[in-house]
């Protein structure tokens, strides 16, 4: 049964979670403690709850929650601290509280030791022996933690657990509101956490996360009775409280004074004057030049690894944009280390206005990704030391266009949307700061320090091994219903990001694949020029580019040759011969300015190499299509663009076109119940095995799923073996 600390945290959680003014996305952290009995002795131990690593309070969970035991915690900070003695024997219950704090401070003037001797080392030294040296106790500590976990344990525990277990209060909030980081980043930010809320808050100096800042915190809890918690240099708040209705009014009362004090003392343009020529476009001209310039954005991002994109055109960012300051600012770089481990040390700035050529946008865009790149290199190499994890790669998260807006890259679409949220909250605290000060993020080495931390490397092995098409984005045409339904599901389940198009069905096939985040539905007409640019320009906004296209769009309308009008004809070209080439033509142009390559696969038929009576209309048009596969792939090959396609037959269950009619047709035509007609395709294979979406949708991934790198060209027939159909 669950604790009712538990119960109460979470429900804390999701409150403050809930809210983005509160904390972003995975950011912040929130415990409670609570006695509860040993399950072996039946003796009552105190534990802790706090949200694991990783972990986001607006959905958090109780398998989301690292439990651990205090006294081992206590015991461990000690002795990490140089106080090996801190450690006790929990005897009465009535003690506990008091013991704690007594801990608490002793560990705090052994901490306090260690800062001395840190400072007085040679003034010669390497700053970054002193950094290892304190790396070296945060990962002992870290990897410590195991030894405290009560039970299975849980989640694994975050780095932030040492300031939750040792900060003397039973509820703890730590999190990362824009207004409270605001006043953690300006220049006099302790002077003016003094002036806001007097001492019911007090500051605490930048402090990378981990033990020493635990300690820190806990010092200021046993030192000032009337602080209900503390703003923290360069990082965020936190908030504490006897109970967890009191611990949450603490945090949202830091919040929310910290946003009035901002608005009442601001000056009224702290990012500077309006320059002109960077004012945002009109909505619509400037998502249209956001979707010209998108795929050659991502091809930058992608230098090193292949990257899915996000774009957005808040009204936060385009006036951050369109004001004299923000070159100046951006090149500061983010503040909160939640922000910088989203977005890197700073963001890449284009300095054209959105009345500037698109070629020459480009260009400018490759100068500058060139130099950002270098500079990215240059400050790798002056902080790394032996031992630093590998740099992960030069490119950067989040491109700003002024005029237009965010383009903001991840490993997938969740990850991109969220680097791009937390440059939003950036620019929140920019403006923040700059309206009551000046801006003054933490110092780069301090920002190598986070981002190269062997703890968040270790975060990231954590990370599970990446699907095979992690990182691309599929287009499927037909795909709200049959064959395309399936391919959608498939490729989804094997990580891309998918746009689902059809006439019809879309959305509820993109909602059914998870949502934005995964799927997102155009309605597309195949037969309309204009309809498929707009797709695609669709697709391009939602996640950077496209990748990989299954043309599978198609209708059947069989008959005998005498009875085949012109209209009956045209209609079906215009969908599958005419409407594939179209898609391919579009994709192409992305593909070929992303220079990432690519896949266009074909859903052609057996129809395309065997005769077959009355149906000569849709016969031709899927021989058409199979020509255009090998046409393609001879064209494109040189931009590393393969293209393929798969001979499908007799796929009766789940086929939108069976349904609409032809499966009664083609019964008819054969002298079988219409509901016999699965088997009677099945009887007459090699294999004697009905052929379903499913395994048409198979072979698509096949093709695509990075096992046939080297193959393009090939027809593959889904068929359950017809011998007329082998291809010779």
């Amino acid at each position: 049964m669950e604790h009712p600390a538990v119960a109460e945290l979470l429900e804390r959680a999701h409150r403050l979670g809930a809210d983005p003014r509160n904390t972003n996305f995975a950011g912040g952290n929130a415990s409670a403690k609570a006695m509860a009995p040993d399950p072996v002795t039946g003796d009552d131990v105190e534990l802790m709850w706090v949200k694991g690593s990783g972990g986001d309070l607006g959905t958090l969970t109780a398998d989301g929650l690292a439990v651990l035991r205090l006294d081992r915690l206590r015991a461990l900070a000690g002795a990490r601290a140089g106080n090996a003695g801190v450690a006790r024997e929990e005897d009465a219950r009535a003690g506990v509280r008091h013991d704690r704090r007594d801990t608490d401070i002793h560990a705090d003037r052994d901490a306090m030791d260690v800062h001395a001797d840190l400072r007085d080392t040679d003034v010669h030294a390497d700053p970054r022996d002193s950094d290892v040296r304190e790396d070296v106790r945060d990962t002992e500590m870290t990897a410590a933690l195991d030894y405290c976990l009560h039970g299975k344990g849980g989640a694994a525990p975050s780095i932030d657990t040492a300031m939750h277990a040792l900060v003397d209060a039973a509820h703890v909030d730590h999190l990362h509101p824009d207004s409270g980081i605001a006043l953690a980043c300006a220049t006099d930010g302790e002077k003016l956490t003094a002036e806001c809320f007097g001492d019911r808050v007090a500051w605490v100096p930048w402090r990378r996360p981990g033990l020493r800042l635990g300690l820190d915190v806990a010092r200021v809890r046993a030192a000032s009775p009337r602080a209900i918690g503390v703003i923290l240099a360069g990082h965020g708040i936190t908030a504490w409280g006897e109970t967890s209705a009191e611990c949450e009014r603490n945090a949202l009362h830091i919040i929310r004074t910290a946003e009035a004090f901002i608005a009442a003392r601001g000056k009224p343009e702290p990012f500077g004057p309006l320059v002109p020529e960077y004012a945002p476009l009109e909505p619509a001209a400037r998502r249209g030049r956001a979707a010209a310039l998108a795929p050659a954005v991502r091809a930058l991002a992608s230098r090193d690894r292949a990257q899915v994109g996000h774009f957005d055109d808040c009204a936060e960012i385009l006036d951050f944009l369109s004001r004299a300051g923000h070159p100046r600012l951006a090149a500061l770089g983010t503040s909160c280390p939640d922000h910088f481990l989203r977005t890197k040390v700073r963001p890449l700035v284009l300095d054209l206005p959105p009345s500037a050529p698109l070629d020459e946008v480009r260009a400018r865009l490759r100068d500058l990704h060139a130099a950002y790149r270098a500079e990215y290199t240059a400050y790798y190499a002056r902080h790394a030391v032996p031992g630093s994890p590998a740099m992960r790669g030069a490119d950067p998260a989040v491109v700003l266009v002024p005029g237009v807006g965010m383009f903001s890259f991840g490993k997938d679409k969740q990850t991109a949307r969220v680097a791009g949220e937390f440059y939003r909250n950036a620019v929140n605290v920019m403006r923040g700061a700059e309206a009551v000060s000046s801006y003054a993020p933490i110092g780069e080495r301090e920002k190598f320090r986070i981002e190269y931390w062997d703890l968040e490397e270790a975060k990231l092995r954590r990370m599970p091994r990446p699907r095979p098409l992690a990182t691309r984005v599929a287009l499927v045409t037909g795909a709200g219903s049959g064959i395309g339904r399936a391919v959608a599901r498939r490729l989804a389940a094997e990580g891309a990001c998918v746009v689902v198009a059809d006439i019809k069905g879309a959305a509820e096939v993109a909602e059914e694949l998870g949502g934005p985040d995964r799927a997102f539905a155009v309605t597309m007409d195949v037969t309309s020029e204009e309809r498929i640019a707009a797709a695609f320009r669709s697709a391009v906004l939602a996640f950077g580019g496209v990748d990989l296209v299954v043309n599978n769009a198609g209708i059947s309308v069989p008959g005998p040759l005498l009875d085949t009008t012109a209209e009956d004809w045209d209609r079906q070209h215009a969908v599958m011969a005419r409407g594939s080439f179209l898609v391919s033509r579009e994709a192409a142009r992305v593909m070929t300015e992303q220079g990432l390559g690519g896949d266009i696969v074909y859903v052609v038929s057996k129809n395309a190499v065997v005769a077959g009576p009355e149906n000569i209309a849709y016969s031709a048009t899927k021989a058409d299509q199979a020509h255009q596969v090998r046409l393609l792939a001879a064209e494109l090959g040189r931009h590393g663009i393969r293209v393929n396609g798969v001979n499908p037959d007799g796929v009766v269950r789940g086929s939108g076109i069976f349904a609409g009619g032809w499966g009664a047709r083609r019964a008819a035509t054969y002298g079988i119940e219409e509901e016999e007609l699965g088997a009677f395709y099945a009887r007459r294979t090699l294999l004697g095995r009905e052929v379903l979406p499913e395994h048409v949708a198979d072979a698509v991934f096949a093709l695509t799923g990075g096992d046939l790198t080297r193959t393009t060209g090939a027809l593959v027939p889904v068929d359950a073996g017809v011998a007329a159909a082998f291809l010779r």
